[in-house]
Parts: C-alpha cells; sequence; structure tokens
C-alpha cells in the first residue's frame, strides 16, 4: 500500500523553496483548510479504483501553497510512488510556453500579430483551403485572407489537427523531423477552413508559431524557451530532452486495457516514455515539455501576476489581457494559447468565469482563477482521456474551499 506522509507534519523543499502545506493557512479566514484535506482522500480512491494510475497536484492561494501532495504510482510495474515532485510530460500546455515566448517577441517590436504568417515565413505564400461541400465534393480555393500569426494562437487559422496523411501525420509521435522541416512541410497542406471563421485546435498552428519564435529571435525553439522563460522562473525541472539524472523522477504513461492498467508505450504521443526520447529532432511547441506542479506553479503564478514574478517582469499585463481574452468567432472558450472559462458551464465546476489555463494530452492540467486568487495544477498520465472526473474533483474541492 501507498504511503501518504501526513500532511499536519510535512514541510517539503522543492525547487530551493520552502512550502508550508495545510497548517500554514490554518488561520486563513477567507479558505477552508479542511475541506482541502479532503483532496488527498478523493484522489486515493481515483487510484483504488483503476481510475488514474496516480497523480500529483497542487493548490496555491494568492501565491500560496496550501496544497501539494501525490497519490498512486508513477510506474506501477516498479512500484515507483508518484510524489509532489514527480516529473511529467505536460503536453499541451507547452502551447501556453509557446504563446508567452511570441508576447515576447511582441512586446520588444519583432511580431506583429495582426500580420500574415507569410510575412515571417515566406513558405507559407500561396497556400490555398480545400473545403468540403455539403454533397461531398471538395472545393479548393485561395484563402481571401491569408492567415495572421494570431489565428495561429487562438486555433483559427484554417489548419487542421495535423497533416492527415504522410510521415508529418505522426509527427508528435515519431518526433523525427525538426521544426523547421516539419512546419516547411505544414506550409504545403491545404487549410481546412476560411482563416479566421471557425475554432479549429491545431497541433499544427501552435508547432507554426514556434517557427516563428526561432526565425524571429535566431535561437532554437527550445533553447528560446529555457533561457527567456524555464531559467529565469527558476523551472529548474522542466525541459524538452530528459536529462539522465533526472530520468528516474519520470512518470509513465498509461490507458486502461481490458479493464486493467497499462503502459501506453509506443501508443503515447512522444512515443514510449521510457525511451525518453531518444534520437528525438522535434521539440514539439505545442507539447513537447516535461515539468512538475511546483515548476508549474512559477508559471501560472506569474500569469496570475499579471506577467511578473519574484521581482522580474516577463510580460506587460496588456499581453496577459490579449492572451485571456476569447478570440474565437464561435466563442468557444480559446484566447491566444491559452484556454479561456468563458461559457456559464465552467460554472457547473465551480470555476469562476474568466479563469484560464491550460489542459494535456495526458489529463494534466493548469488553471488560473483570477476571481479566487487561485492556481491549480493536476499531473496525472493517462493517455486515454479517462483522468477527466479526477481533475474535476480536484478543482472543485479547491473553489469549494474559498469562503
Amino acid at each position: 500500500m501507498l504511503h501518504l506522509p501526513s500532511l499536519r507534519v510535512r514541510i517539503l523543499a522543492i525547487a530551493g523553496v520552502f512550502i508550508s502545506l495545510l497548517p500554514a493557512i490554518a488561520g486563513a479566514a477567507s479558505l477552508d483548510a479542511e475541506r482541502l484535506k479532503l483532496i488527498p482522500a478523493r484522489m486515493r480512491e481515483f487510484v483504488a479504483d483503476g481510475s488514474i494510475s496516480g497523480a500529483a497536484w497542487l493548490v496555491a492561494y494568492h501565491g500560496q501553497v496550501v496544497a501539494l501532495d501525490a497519490a498512486g504510482f508513477s510506474d506501477i510495474e516498479n512500484q515507483k510512488p508518484m510524489r509532489a515532485d514527480t516529473i511529467v510530460q505536460i503536453m499541451s500546455q507547452t502551447k501556453s510556453f509557446t504563446g508567452v515566448a511570441a508576447m515576447m517577441l511582441v512586446e520588444e517590436g519583432k511580431l506583429d500579430l495582426t500580420r500574415p504568417v507569410r510575412d515571417y515565413l515566406p513558405e507559407f505564400r500561396g497556400q490555398l483551403v480545400e473545403e468540403k461541400r455539403a454533397d461531398g465534393s471538395r472545393a479548393t480555393y485561395s484563402p481571401v485572407h491569408p492567415m495572421t500569426v494570431w489565428q495561429l494562437m487562438s486555433h483559427t487559422s484554417g489548419f487542421d489537427f495535423l497533416p492527415a496523411s504522410g510521415p508529418l501525420s505522426r509527427i508528435n509521435f515519431t518526433l523525427d523531423a525538426t521544426l523547421a522541416d516539419a512546419v516547411r512541410g505544414y506550409a504545403h497542406e491545404h487549410l481546412i477552413a476560411e482563416p479566421g471563421q471557425q475554432y479549429h485546435y491545431s497541433n499544427m498552428g501552435i508547432a507554426t508559431l514556434g517557427r516563428i519564435v526561432e526565425v524571429l529571435s535566431g535561437q532554437d525553439y527550445a533553447q528560446f524557451i529555457k533561457q527567456r522563460i524555464l531559467a529565469p522562473l527558476g523551472m529548474t525541472d522542466s525541459f524538452f530532452s530528459p536529462p539522465a539524472a533526472k530520468r528516474d523522477r519520470i512518470a509513465m504513461v498509461y490507458q486502461h486495457e481490458n479493464g486493467k492498467l497499462a503502459l501506453s508505450r509506443d501508443r503515447a504521443q512522444a512515443g514510449d516514455p521510457a525511451l525518453y526520447r531518444a534520437g528525438a529532432k522535434y521539440p514539439g511547441p505545442e507539447l513537447g515539455l516535461y515539468s512538475t506542479a511546483a515548476d508549474l506553479l512559477r508559471f501560472y503564478q506569474m500569469l496570475a501576476n499579471g506577467g511578473a514574478y519574484n521581482g522580474r517582469r516577463y510580460l506587460s499585463p496588456q499581453s496577459i489581457a490579449a492572451m485571456t481574452e476569447d478570440h474565437t468567432p464561435e466563442h468557444s472558450g480559446y484566447g491566444l494559447t491559452l484556454s479561456v472559462a468563458a461559457k456559464p458551464s465552467a460554472l457547473l465546476h465551480l470555476l469562476s468565469p474568466g479563469t484560464f489555463g491550460h489542459g494535456g494530452a495526458f489529463g494534466t492540467d493548469g488553471l488560473v482563477d483570477p476571481a479566487h486568487g487561485l492556481v491549480m495544477i493536476f499531473l496525472p498520465q493517462m493517455n486515454d482521456g479517462t483522468a477527466g472526473p479526477a481533475d474535476h474533483a480536484l478543482l472543485q474541492i479547491a473553489e469549494s474551499a474559498v469562503e
């Protein structure tokens, strides 16, 4: 049986910052510490019934960590417990880092979100739209307006998710092309809609944004993210290529098969997690980062603070405002590389309108609720979409603790 240390006595030192857990908020008049104690027990129930292999989680209230722990296993086969500092693949949460990188270039006057993508990447000149008609036929034509940079960020560019066929259709699994080569290939893909007319979630779009970051900065994409975001924030457990010294802390990825949890192996995006992306060429601006709960707090708290963290400014409040506004024509709830709780349905999980963040393919989630001063991070590693109920339970308990 997995032993969980008592939250009443435990003080964790993670990433050089000593973080006091529940006792630190026992006297907080506006937060119910007893309510937060429900989280570990509820997460153990999700592990016990086989819903998830394990998860780490963190809740912060006005910048102070009020819950940080883990349940279950990071490696079932070797009986390795999930820990608060377990490293996981955050997948699409990476998109928001790519968005922050792009906004940094906007603030330096190097990038204009309203300009066509082709102005920065000439290979996109002449890109066509191919739409399917009601009768099943297809029409191919030049777009009325070429896709713009902000449309890449809001998934309204007209790009499909990935190419429907060819070697790049599997790039998120194989990671076997450079970002430059992959995006050159994407430039020859037909769009599936007129730019700006539809919300259609697209990994190609965010990858293209990452390539723009490379071209305008003159730096390798992953190096830019490390030097401008990860290192300054003190995110020492966050990276694209796993260092050998940290591989024993990386969680495996699971899915349900015949009623049991099984390793995803090569069925997982980014490949078999036990191979630690050996030989990978593709950094994945849309899915490439590994991270931990404590590291991600630094990133999300920076966003919550209006672009500043620990005395350093990363983005202006104006950039954060632009990123957290719903920019989709159907009000689908997506800003600039951030999901935005703009619909009343968000209230069903007790989220405040205006809550923003991003999830990932393995069930990971990171949310900022500005109205309640909350940052909520949930890090399972499930490859079949089954971590949602556990994520919702965490959000609902955390939100209901605010009095």
